[in-house]
């Protein structure tokens, strides 16, 4: 019989997934398993023993899950480290079946195929489904690397009592879907206070062009928005950064390259559905040229040049009028030269946001091309939070800390 039919936990919507499949006779039902958590949005990505492919095959597992299975510790397109990769990759693990050989090598440390050495390089909480049979299990041996395991941190799924394919009845049968779908939300929701969550952020100055070869911009470095994208990734949301900066790749960050002002909101539109969060830290251009030249402006045609600017949309107020806009939490930046907590407070009433983080551009320690910031946050609701001079990727995540527990 395959695992029951149980609801995929918002938690684990969206998530990097890794399923490791040791060879015990259940390692079938991990399939469904696979088949429902992909079909829920999860990214899922599947190792096996060698073993394990002598009960299911890894075509199987390539065909629920869209991705290459992992059956060696050499991959198929040469990568040289497939089992760092996919530790690195993965925000959460699952091993089940996970039978008395393969929780002895992992009590161990042993690291001699691509299922354990993959745990041994990961970096996430770790889910552990033991099944075998009622004998294996309740053999002191098993008992002490079960606890060796629980020691380190791994959450252990206790097997069910019932059949055994060995015909005895007892414990050691592989844990349900329900149950296996609760541990995985429950060790993703004590690292990950934002999964199932979708963050929207922008980051870097707009570039408005003048001709084919100059635009108008600013001295923005999109290291504030990245930051904060960086953060709400790391913290288990999926997110997109709409951005016309270049950044490191960073995993869980969907980069949406722009220019303009124009083609920003044009993806800020497409993301926003569903979206529970936007941060709208970039530096949205306030004038742009009122016409581009078809082509370069040259130097010898003429003496002196005068640019006629038009105001550009505001971006924050057009998605407020959208009706995915007006049920995300809207979070702006200020950048202000003086009276910090006063013109944020204006910008944020003007443009509708539920807070604003407003900062000092006159200051060269913190603000543009810097890797600090300080500033203070304001609240529609009236709170303000000081942010002391920090690193941009603390603040990132102190102000996820402020917002997390007003998101609906």
């Amino acid at each position: 019989m395959p695992l029951d039919p149980a609801p995929v936990p918002n938690e684990l919507k969206g998530l990097r997934l890794a399923l490791l499949v040791a060879g015990g006779i259940a390692a079938y039902k991990i399939v469904d398993l696979a088949s429902a958590l992909t079909q829920a949005g999860a990214q899922v990505r599947v190792a096996m023993t060698a073993s394990a492919t002598r009960f299911v095959g890894a075509p199987s597992f390539q065909g629920v899950t869209g991705n290459p299975v992992l059956t060696g510790l050499w991959s198929a397109d040469g990568s040289p480290e497939p089992h760092v990769a996919l530790g690195d990759w993965a925000q959460l693990i699952l091993l089940a079946p996970a039978t008395a050989n393969i929780i002895g090598r992992v009590a161990g440390g042993r690291s001699d195929d691509i299922v354990t050495a993959t745990l041994l390089a990961s970096r996430c909480p770790i889910v552990v489904a033991p099944a075998m049979n009622d004998a294996m299990w309740s053999k002191r041996a098993v008992q002490e690397n079960i606890a060796a395991l629980r020691r380190r941190g791994v959450v252990v799924v206790e097997p069910e009592s019932g059949h055994l394919a060995s015909g005895h009845v007892g414990a050691g049968r592989l844990a349900n879907a329900s149950a296996l779908m609760k541990a995985m939300a429950d060790a993703v929701r004590s690292t990950y206070d934002l999964a199932g969550r979708r963050v929207v952020v922008t980051a870097g100055g707009t570039r408005e062009p003048l001709d084919p070869v100059r635009y108008i911009s600013n001295y923005s470095s999109g290291k504030m928005g990245f930051a904060i994208a960086a953060a709400a990734a790391d913290r288990g949301a999926r997110v997109a950064l709409v951005t016309t900066a270049a950044h490191p790749a960073h995993q869980g960050i969907d980069v949406r390259p722009v220019e303009t002002a124009d083609e920003m909101l044009a993806e800020l539109k497409r993301d926003l559905a569903g979206a529970d969060l936007l941060v709208m830290a970039a530096a949205v251009a306030d004038f742009r040229p009122a016409r581009i030249a078809d082509d370069k402006i040259r130097r010898e045609d003429t003496s002196k040049l005068t640019l006629e600017l038009e105001q550009v949309p505001d971006l924050v107020a057009a998605l407020g009028k959208e009706k995915e806009g007006q049920r995300v939490f809207r979070v702006g930046f200020a950048a202000e030269g003086s009276d910090l907590a006063a013109k944020g407070l204006e910008k944020m009433k003007k443009k509708g946001l539920q807070a604003i983080v407003a900062n000092d551009i006159s200051r060269k320690d913190i603000g543009f091309g810097s890797d600090h910031n300080e500033g203070v946050m304001l609240f529609a609701d009236g709170t303000r939070e000081e942010l002391p001079r920090m690193t941009k990727r603390e603040m990132a995540d102190r102000i996820l800390d402020l917002v997390k527990p007003r998101l609906k």
